[in-house]
């Protein structure tokens, strides 16, 4: 009976040992081998939206390159509803894709469906845009986001001559990106580690009440969401920014500078001030420093023009090339590589592949051309 009981104790000890090591495993955050995929396997890809510039360029070079390479290829855009984006997943599972690649429109809404993609075998790689609160994600592809917002915080405090001694104090108003976007976040504090002490100083003033007003007591997690611009709209950003310029500087007050994160939301700006303020002029002291994102078609034309000053470039077409690799070897069962860096999205920390953004102004708006993301013919329409 003794024996029996031991026996008993040990298969229920067991049992237990498997249990909790079953619990503990994760499926996320790896960059380990993986089953080989047979070619002709199906690839999901899906983006955000269509009505962005950037967004089709993305999907559409990765599906051509993936079909080159002998895939089939489901490429969907979420048209800036998060719920379409979910369908369009949960459609790529039906249609049992073995590699998942969301940009995501919010980034926590479309949980639900990579979890499904996840549950059904897929790998999932958050294509600049970090999946949030899941441990369905294996990868994420993006570029040094805090990077960017240095890089414009850089051109600003450069252009003002902060770093060389002035004192000002100069007024600036500051915008982020979507509040449902975490990137949006990340870009502003690059931005605000470098301008807060100018606030500090006194160098720096935001004299509207943007957001409840801009502070150097301002904190990026109490500060970024109420400054931010839904959507990136630039339409939205015209809106706010004709209020400020009603508000604050309709009689003539100096506006020094504009933090813009994207290109978008920067033609928002210039729109509210040639309908407000037609007394500023491009290319003259007049005129706000203004930054931007994105490398757009209507910001390269903006800096020609003396209306916008830099954009960050974020070469799309490297990161298409970066996730393409990543497909190519989780479909080939290699180890992901060139993985350096990780992010922790709510749950878990996702093996990431960073790539370096670059500062544009009108002394290398060349060199667009020669990283052929555009063609010197388009640059030369855009441009003259």
């Amino acid at each position: 009976m003794k024996a029996t009981k031991k026996l008993a104790a040990l298969f229920a000890a067991a049992v237990m040992v498997v249990g909790l090591g079953a619990c503990s495993s994760s499926r996320g955050g790896t960059n380990g081998a993986s089953e080989k995929l047979d070619k002709g396997a199906t690839i999901g890809i899906s983006m955000p939206t269509k009505s962005e510039e950037r967004w089709n360029k993305d999907g559409n070079n990765l599906k051509a390159k993936l079909e080159k390479a002998g895939y089939k290829v489901i490429l969907s855009f979420a048209d800036d509803k998060p719920a379409q984006q979910n369908a369009d997943i949960e459609n790529m599972v039906n249609n049992n894709a073995k590699i998942v690649v969301v940009a995501s429109k919010d980034g926590t809404a479309v949980g639900p469906a990579v979890e499904k993609a996840h549950e059904a075998g897929a790998k999932v790689i958050a294509y600049d845009r970090l999946i949030m609160n899941t441990k369905a994600v294996d990868y994420y592809a993006t570029f040094q986001l805090e990077q960017v917002g240095v890089l414009e915080a850089k051109y600003i405090i450069n252009k003002l001559k902060l770093d060389q001694g002035a004192k000002g104090p100069f007024n600036i108003e500051l915008f982020t990106g979507s509040p449902d976007d975490n990137n949006a976040k990340y870009f502003f504090k690059g931005a605000w580690e470098l301008l807060q002490p100018y606030f500090k100083s006194g160098a720096l003033v935001s004299p509207s009440k943007h957001g409840g007003g801009i502070t150097a007591a301002n904190t990026v997690d109490n500060t970024w969401q109420k400054i931010s611009v839904q959507s990136w709209k630039t339409a939205q950003a015209q809106t706010d920014m004709e209020s400020i310029l009603d508000s604050t500087y309709a009689h003539g007050k100096k506006l020094d500078a504009v933090l813009s994160p994207y290109d978008g939301i920067t033609q928002g700006v210039i729109n509210a001030i040639q309908t407000k303020r037609p007394d500023m002029k491009p290319g003259t002291d007049s005129w706000p420093v203004m930054t931007g994102q994105d490398a757009m078609e209507i910001a390269i034309a903006n800096i020609a023009k003396d209306l916008q000053g830099e954009t960050v470039f974020k070469d799309v077409n490297k990161l298409g090339d970066a996730v393409y690799d990543m497909v190519l070897e989780i479909a080939e069962g290699k180890k992901v590589s060139g993985i350096n860096g990780k992010f922790n999205n709510g749950q878990i920390d996702v093996a990431s592949k960073l790539l370096d953004p670059v500062s544009i102004t009108k002394d290398n708006l060349t060199d667009l051309v020669k990283a052929n993301y555009i063609t010197q013919a388009r640059f030369d329409q855009l441009t003259k």
